[in-house]
């Protein structure tokens, strides 16, 4: 008997939206996602997105694309040093080895965000819904922050995108 309350409990929570999120049974993997937070920029300028991917599961994951309702483009990135300069380049995927995280960061990977389609600013939040090519997506809250939080970004001049 208290097998089934707990299987409808379960069922229950899941109709809701409420189940685990970012487990990811079918691949194989369980993915998760921690301390993800927005550079805001004034206006229409595109923001960064910085977060810490984990995958405890036994096998890679890759990471395709991404999409908001809060923004028109969701794209992803990497900010890497080339011949002295930095250049920001779009990337096809990003793969979380087996047992492993990878963390999004200003010189690194990074989720390019642009065309908000509402007024967002330092303390709002925005969803961030993460598309895998092998395991259901995986919806992350995004908490914006002041242009000056977290590491500071690489300066604009000799910024090639």
């Amino acid at each position: 008997m208290q097998l089934r309350k707990l299987m409808f409990l379960l069922g229950a929570l899941g109709s809701a939206g409420i189940g685990m999120a970012g487990l990811a049974a079918e691949s194989g993997a369980a993915l998760s996602a921690k301390d993800a937070w927005i550079r805001w920029l004034p206006g229409s300028a595109p923001a960064g997105g910085y977060v810490t991917l984990v995958n405890s599961g036994d096998r890679p994951v890759s990471l395709v694309g991404a999409s908001s309702a809060d923004y028109g483009a969701v794209s992803l990135h990497r900010t890497r040093s080339h011949a002295g300069m930095s250049e920001m380049l779009a990337v096809d995927k990003i793969v979380i080895p087996a047992h492993s995280s990878v963390a999004f960061a200003t010189e690194g990977y990074h989720l390019m965000l642009e065309q908000p389609k509402r007024a967002l600013g330092p303390g709002d939040r925005a969803a961030i819904t993460l598309r895998f090519s092998d395991g259901p997506p995986l919806t992350v809250q995004f908490a914006l922050r002041k242009p000056d939080a977290g590491a500071a970004m690489p300066s604009m001049p000799g910024m090639a995108h």
